[in-house]
């Protein structure tokens, strides 16, 4: 068992996506920093009936090219994406599972919610045809960490397996969780992030009758309906996807001729303690977590280049958020660029910050800060740097991703560019 040492250095090696706009990394960068929305009208079910009718959906996707046709059946679309997303990163990081190392690497996967679409159906079953028609493979397949546990089956790694679940802060948590693990010595390296497909017709209903989903500006297309820290902002757009991150101690990562894609160099979480749904006055929940990010591994705040914002487009969080930010970052906030992503895919919900940490980490590596689309209405009391019109290629050596999910749980994570010191 290897003693920790918190001066290990954790190495991003690998990506994998599922998105709205993209279903591999070329792909999804490409639709990123060219602005091409992946928002549209619902196809899932009927919205007709309902006011808000946008959602970030995967169309095409194919189940079968991932897992066993058979397993694919059993279990929710979620568990499918989250494979797709965690063996994609795998086979990027060119790191082969063998026996000398799969009991030394982890998965940290999570998911928000488990599986809407199995527990409905579940329940369709049993109203329409008895108790007994319900799937006996039911209740292992809608757990929210059903996930993980079918990466490690599907690829053969036994290390610890762990499913952190803090609803859209989900991806954040796992991922930080994951480095901090490789920084302890619990394993060498960790197949990590989070998956999410929310786009059944009772979740949509229940976001909103809470009136948290947005509509598109008067007489504009349903594409315009991201709009984060926007002046006219009312709401959020539902989306579904994953994504996965290998990440390895960066000393073997090199030993063995990685890949590197960025350094992760901060993790922080804390709780608002305050209200399942309304998040806390002046985003004091997310400013801790983003305060412990920063100065728990010794990051300069007037270094940080770029923050991908949680900036769901709903009018109280961006502005608790970029209160927070204001707090944090003080007056070096105006130098601080924001891309804030979900503006083109919707919100993954727990999947959300996988995504947008692997933006975050693509952005580091380009060097390109990519554009908040429908950005056209400054908030005066939110006066942040929104990268608008066209993505910014710029100097970003250290950036933060963020995200705050139902329940008060907060998330930050720090990524650096690797120089190959």
């Amino acid at each position: 068992m290897r003693r920790p040492d918190y001066t290990r250095r954790v190495a991003v090696t690998g990506l994998g996506i599922i998105s709205p706009i993209g279903q591999d990394i070329e792909t999804a960068w490409t639709n990123l920093v060219e602005g091409n929305s992946g928002l549209k009208r619902i196809t899932r079910f009927d919205a007709s009936i309902y006011e808000a009718q946008a959602a970030g959906e995967v169309n095409d996707f194919d189940p079968n090219a991932w897992m066993n046709f058979k397993e694919v059946r059993r279990t929710d679309r979620n568990v499918v994406l989250g494979v797709a997303a965690a063996k994609m990163a795998l086979a990027d990081s060119g790191l082969e599972i063998t026996d000398d190392n799969r009991d030394e690497i982890g998965v940290i996967f999570g998911s928000g919610g488990g599986g809407p679409q199995l527990i409905m159906d579940a329940k369709e079953a049993w109203d329409t045809k008895g108790a007994r028609t319900v799937s006996p493979f039911f209740i292992a397949n809608m757990l929210p960490d059903t996930a993980s546990g079918q990466i490690a089956i599907e690829t053969g790694i036994r290390g610890p397996n762990m499913c952190v679940v803090t609803a859209c802060s989900t991806g954040t948590h796992n991922i930080g969780e994951a480095a901090e693990g490789i920084r302890r010595g619990d394993f060498i390296a960790a197949l990590t992030g989070a998956t999410e497909s929310p786009l059944h017709e009772i979740v949509h209903v229940g976001f909103s009758n809470m009136r948290g989903m947005g509509l598109p500006r008067p007489g504009e297309g349903i594409e315009t309906v991201s709009r984060p820290f926007d002046l006219t902002r009312n709401g959020f757009v539902l989306g579904e996807g994953a994504g996965g991150l290998m990440l390895e101690d960066l000393e073997l990562a090199k030993a063995r001729g990685a890949k590197i894609y960025a350094e992760v160099v901060g993790y922080g979480s804390a709780a608002d303690a305050w209200d399942l749904i309304q998040p806390i006055e002046k985003g004091d929940g997310v400013r801790r977590a983003m305060l412990m990010a920063l100065e728990r591994h010794g990051v300069p705040a007037d270094e940080i280049d770029l923050i991908n914002p949680h900036g769901t487009s709903t009018p109280l969080g961006d502005l608790r958020e970029a209160q927070a930010i204001w707090d944090v970052f003080g007056e070096h906030t105006p130098k601080v660029a924001i891309s804030a992503t979900k503006s083109l895919t919707g919100h993954l919900m727990g999947a959300a910050g996988a995504v947008e940490g692997i933006f975050t980490v693509l952005s580091v590596h380009h060097q390109v800060a990519p554009a908040t689309l429908n950005y056209r209405d400054p908030d005066p009391e939110i006066n942040l740097d929104v990268v608008h019109g066209a993505s910014r290629e710029m100097a970003i050596r250290y950036a933060m991703s963020d995200n705050i999910g139902l329940g008060g749980h907060n998330g930050a994570i720090i990524f650096k560019r690797y120089d190959g010191d």
